[in-house]
This record gives C-alpha cells, structure tokens and sequence, in this order.
C-alpha cells in the first residue's frame, strides 16, 4: 500500500489526473449540495428528502428524454430539451410542497421539520420503486457520453467538463439572485430575522415556498448532470443527501462559493484514496476529508458569518 501511495504522490501525471477527475466529481458534489445550501441558509431547515429530490428529478428527465427520444429527436438534445421541461414542474413541487406541508412544520423546533422531511423521503423512495421498479435507469446523451477532448496524454470527457461549467453556472446565478435582485433580498431579510421581514410586509411563507421552488430548479439540473452520467436507482437519494451535507459543511453553511469549494474538496480527496489505495477506499477516503476539515475548522472553510 506504501509502495501504490508514493507511486501516486510521485507522478505528476497521477496527480493531475486525480485533479481533474476530482474537480469534476466534486462539480457534481457541489450541484447536489447548491439546493440544500440554499435552503438551510434561508430557512434553517434540513431537508432529509433532498437526495432523494435530486432522484427524483433524474426519473422525470429520464421519462421525459425517452418521450422525446421515442419522438424522434436526437439523443444529444433531449437531457436538454427535457431539463427545459422538467424545471417548471419540479419548481411548482417545491413550491406546493414548501407552501402546503413544511411552513407549517417550521419553528423554534428543529424536530417536526426533520421528521416530515425524513417521512417525504421515505415516500419518495417507494413511490419510485413501485412506479420505476428497482432496475438502474440512465439519461441517453448519444454521443456525448463518449465524446472527451484531448490534453495530450489523456481525453478529458465532454461531460465532465460540462459539469464544471454547469456547477460554475449555477452558483453564479444563484449568488447574482441572492444579492443583486428583489427576490434576494427577501431571501436574505428572511434568512437575517424572519420576524422582523414580516413585520416589515415580506410574506416569509410565500418567501420560503419561492425559496424551495428555486432549490428544485436546481435540483433539476443536479439530476440531469447524474443522469448522463452515470446510473441510478430509487435508493440512491440517502447517499446523494450525504455527499450534499459533506460538501456544504466543508465550504461552510450559508455560502454558496464555499459549497463549490467543499465539492471540490471532497471530489479529489475521493479520487486521491481510491487512485493511492484501491477503489475500495474511495467513499471513506472523503469522509475522512470531511472529519479532519470539520475538525480543523469546525464552521468550514468559507462560513458566511463571522461571528
């Protein structure tokens, strides 16, 4: 194992490839986390269901690129042209859900949130096993899941630099609504003392419910990205929920920069443990990451507040 380390730490070339696999893999972290972060910054609330969202969101694009697939468009469009039609509705759930069951469970007690999330999750999971069945399930991209551009000594997938780019795309958005438009600025008066905004004549539940439904937008576009490229199944929200929590820990809670960074972190750190001591040692090669950061830094790397 010594001897499979040093031959890592030693090559150049091994640890630009784990550079280049991580920041990609962690691209993929930080737009599962984006939505979460968002959300807890805003109302202070963990949303258990999140990973399984993110799933869901993957089964729609999925259904929907099939129809358009069986339409005869082609396959390079359709995660596209189905994320065009997948975001207005998963924005209309988060926002029947927010507005219909979780303001109602929002308070000084973190516990009735916690438990309702957990209960959505658990829905989610067997709704989607009843509907879908257990068998993996992928978005066709055609060609684009082959298609890589070449640095020299490797090619470098299409797609995951398309991740990059997306994950870099949507934290800038989400940072421009957050504090450059009306809407953020509600956000953040909401997030500051939600007592205080309603009595200055912002709605904090039709607040929380936009909030929510910009998260599912989002979480669109985390589903897309996993659907192209890889698999999945009903029952790999939990772990998408755990590689959100890590990554928005790491960067700090409350900044949206930070979770790229958390992402990004715990992507090479996953390609480092399994490129030095086996594959088998990936997914705890980035839990060991986020417990020594959470212990160096218990606020994270880029925590919003000072204070």
């Amino acid at each position: 194992m010594i001897d499979q380390l040093l031959s890592v730490v030693l090559d150049p070339l091994r640890l630009l490839d784990i550079l280049i696999d991580g920041i990609s893999s962690g691209a993929q972290y930080a737009l599962f986390a984006a939505g979460l972060s968002l959300i807890f910054g805003i109302m202070r609330l963990v949303n258990l269901a999140h990973g399984d969202f993110i799933i869901l969101a993957a089964y729609i694009l999925f259904a929907i690129s099939w129809v358009l697939g069986a339409l005869g468009l082609p396959p390079e469009l359709n995660p596209l042209l189905a994320l065009l039609i997948a975001a207005p509705l998963l924005f209309a759930l988060g926002y029947a859900v927010q507005r219909g069951v979780l303001n109602n469970t929002l308070g000084k007690d973190i516990l009735p949130p916690l438990l309702v999330t957990f209960a959505l999750s658990v829905i989610l999971q067997n709704g989607l096993f009843l509907i879908f069945s257990p068998d993996t399930r992928s978005i066709d991209s055609g060609a684009l899941s082959t298609a890589g551009i070449n640095i020299g000594y490797r090619q470098v997938p299409v797609l995951a630099l398309t991740t990059v780019g997306t994950a870099l795309a949507v934290i800038g958005g989400l940072q421009y609504l957050f504090f450059r438009t009306a809407l953020g600025r509600d956000f953040r008066a909401v997030s500051d003392d939600p007592e205080i905004a309603q009595l200055m004549g912002i709605n904090r539940r039709q607040v929380f419910a936009l909030s929510m439904g910009v998260a599912m937008v989002v979480v669109a576009i985390a589903g897309v990205m996993f659907g192209v490229a890889g698999s999945f199944d009903p029952y790999l929200g939990p772990s998408r929920l755990l590689s959100a929590f890590e990554a928005v820990i790491i960067g700090g809670v409350g900044s949206l920069w930070g979770t790229l960074a958390g992402g990004i972190v715990l992507g090479i750190s996953e390609q480092f443990g399994s490129r030095a001591f086996g594959e088998e040692f990936k997914q705890i090669s980035g839990h060991v990451a986020f417990l020594i950061i959470l212990l160096l830094r218990p606020r994270g790397l880029f925590p919003r507040d000072k204070d």
